[in-house]
């Protein structure tokens, strides 16, 4: 080493060779010399002292290459299984349909319904954009003019054909046609803006009501479809299982019916697709359930689309409450059936009385997503079921106790006033049963039963729905139960026609009860739109009550008796003990067949003439039937 100015320098060649030195060189290169070597030593120790660990990972080697396999080719191996499911499943089927076909029937239909969903979606996925460009032709103005007149030509043949044909055999259906008249003057006399009213809306409304009702009341198979339908539903209710919201609440209603019904509804009527998809949810859910569908949205809903929300809700009921009215023992076919007409109906009559005036934001379904459930696995929306499932009906059964003691207190007011100035029983369905006697009648009700549904119909709206379908049931088991029609001047039941139209009637919230409901559920949603919803609350629910008036006329026009005529020659002519309905109306043909000649044996006529049982069956019903069996010098009444 030298020296320079007190410093000690390196010689070249020490430089050198320090170049060759390793560790120099890993250094440069950025490696440590030491990290290297506690590596390569523990490498070692790892080598020497772990060895099996080696042949471990040696071994699992073949089922880490498996597990890679399936990783890369997963969506393959779903494919496969699937396919191997659906084939199993369609053996299942087929040998299901084929052992007995009348026991697979539910199977069948589900089956079908599924194949139906999976179709649609797979064309939508598929060839939608084809289809839209397939369809584009018909927006063409003049097409949709010539279309338009069309169809309404068409339309108003049919009409006028259906009724020249249809009501020449029972022409008591004219009055509830006339009755559907009367109803839609009225609406439009309370119109909002007469001018701005969309016809188009309104008709189609009012068609799809028809034609639903067509399908339903009058073909078999839509009638033997809603009546499967109905007793599947009360067999489902019968099993009461909790946490159906999380199994259909968002799947089903978003892909199959809610999205369906709403877009179906929406390209045919023009209104918009909020409203469309309220209105449609409500077939489904309640008048405080249906909004939360569009919960994102309320905020931007003009007053037509607000109107429209709360008249779907008004005028149909919810399948929470199905179930308490199916066990009054009303229908179930007619239930659902009602439910649906009244759908497209509520949007027509909405639009009628409220038309629309603004610029809606929600001219097409984009956008609009339904939310999912919070609920995170079965077990939780099971718990959370049972828990609605027990405040519901607790809720019910304190909501029917206090509407009948309301009613009990009123009606000993009333006749407690009456007594005063000396009118006896006078009750609140008695008013009732004179303020709206000719609207019922006006909805195809035969007179002598006009009463007894006018007070029906008052206790729904100004009541509430269940103390009223209570009120029906009674009549009804009345007469299944055979009991005379009337006993004392007062009539103990309707006809089955006045029944049906009642159900009709009485199938929807519109009630006053409802408008604290509504309201309640609404603005807690959208507090600053209160005085909105206040505004156009009681519209809407005058509105949906005529929903359901206009749906028990078109009950009235089409209906008709189903099933074959009792026998009563045969039925009588063997032993019966017990009061039905068919005991009472075949002894009530044979009283009017009968006739007393002094102290001679009766005589007979009709089907019991000549007849040697005719003697005995006279006495057995009037064993059962003392009041109906008084002796005459005539036909018996």
């Amino acid at each position: 080493m030298e020296k320079t100015n007190g410093r000690e320098a390196i010689a070249l060649p020490t430089v050198e060779t320090g170049i060759e030195n390793p560790g120099l060189e890993l250094t440069e290169e950025g490696v440590n010399p030491e990290e290297t070597r506690r590596t390569e030593e523990r490498g070692q120790s790892l080598g020497d002292g772990v060895g099996p660990s080696t042949h471990q990972r040696k071994s699992l080697q073949p089922f880490s290459r498996a597990w890679s396999f399936c990783k890369r080719h997963a969506s393959l191996f779903k494919k496969i299984l699937l396919g191997l499911l659906c084939l199993a499943y369609a053996a299942y089927f087929l040998a299901a349909c084929i052992l007995d076909f009348q026991r697979a029937l539910a199977l069948f239909i589900l089956t079908c319904l599924v194949l139906l969903v999976l179709v649609h979606r797979f064309l939508k996925r598929f060839f939608g954009k084809n289809l839209t460009r397939c369809l584009k032709p018909f927006k063409n103005s003049c097409l949709k003019l010539w279309m338009k007149w069309v169809l309404a030509g068409v339309s108003l043949v049919g009409l006028i054909l259906w009724l020249a044909l249809d009501t020449a055999q029972r022409p008591e259906q004219l009055i509830s046609f006339a009755g559907i008249c009367m109803f839609i003057l009225i609406l439009f006399a309370c119109s909002k803006h007469h001018s701005a009213v969309s016809w188009r809306t309104v008709l189609w409304g009012l068609g799809l009501q028809f034609v639903f009702g067509i399908l339903v009341i009058r073909t078999d198979p839509g009638y033997n479809a809603f009546q499967w339908l109905g007793d599947q539903i009360q067999i489902f209710l019968n099993y009461t299982v909790a946490g159906s919201s999380f199994v259909f609440g968002d799947m089903l209603i978003k892909n199959v019916f809610a999205f369906q019904i709403a877009w179906f509804l929406q390209i045919t009527m023009g209104t918009t697709a909020t409203e469309t998809l309220a209105v449609a949810g409500n077939i489904f859910v309640g008048m405080t359930e249906a909004p939360l569908l569009i919960r994102p949205y309320l905020a931007d809903l003009t007053l037509s689309e607000i109107h429209a929300v709360m008249t779907g809700g008004f005028a149909t009921i919810s399948g929470t409450v199905f179930g308490a009215y199916v066990s009054f023992g009303i229908d179930a076919s007619s239930l659902i059936s009602a439910s649906v007409m009244a759908a497209p109906s509520a949007l027509a009559l909405s639009k009628l009385v409220y038309p629309e005036v603004e610029e809606s934001k929600f001219k097409n379904k984009e956008g609009v997503k339904l939310p999912r459930g919070k609920e995170k696995n079965v077990l939780e929306a099971a718990s959370n079921g049972a828990t609605d499932a027990v405040g519901l009906a607790t809720n019910v059964a304190a909501n029917l106790i206090a509407f009948l003691a309301v009613l009990a207190f009123i009606n000993a007011t009333l006749s407690w006033l009456g007594e005063l100035v000396d009118i006896q029983g006078l009750t609140f369905q008695v008013i009732c049963s004179y303020i709206l006697r000719p609207v019922v009648f006006m909805m195809g009700v035969e007179w002598a039963d006009c009463p007894t549904v006018a007070e029906i119909v008052g206790i729904k709206f100004f009541t509430n729905e269940f103390v009223a379908y209570q009120q029906l049931s009674e009549y009804k088991n009345k007469r299944l139960s055979g009991v005379e029609e009337w006993i004392g001047g007062e009539k103990q039941w309707i006809s089955v026609r006045a029944e049906i139209i009642t159900t009709f009637s009485l199938c929807g919230f519109a009630n006053l009860s409802s408008i604290g409901i509504t309201l309640g559920g609404l603005t807690s949603i959208v507090p600053h739109r209160k005085s909105d919803l206040s505004k156009v609350v009681v519209s809407a629910l005058f509105t949906g009550a005529c929903v359901s008036l206009i749906s028990a006329c078109v009950a009235g026009i089409l209906y008709v008796p189903r099933g074959a005529e009792t026998d009563c020659v045969s039925f009588l002519n063997t032993s019966f003990t017990n009061r039905t309905y068919e005991t009472y109306v075949c002894c009530r043909g044979l009283f009017q067949s009968t006739s007393l000649n002094g102290t001679n044996p009766p005589s007979f006529s009709g089907p019991w003439q000549d007849n040697e049982f005719s003697a005995i069956a006279l006495a057995n019903c009037c064993e059962l039937y003392t009041n109906a069996c008084v002796p005459k010098a005539g036909p018996f009444p």
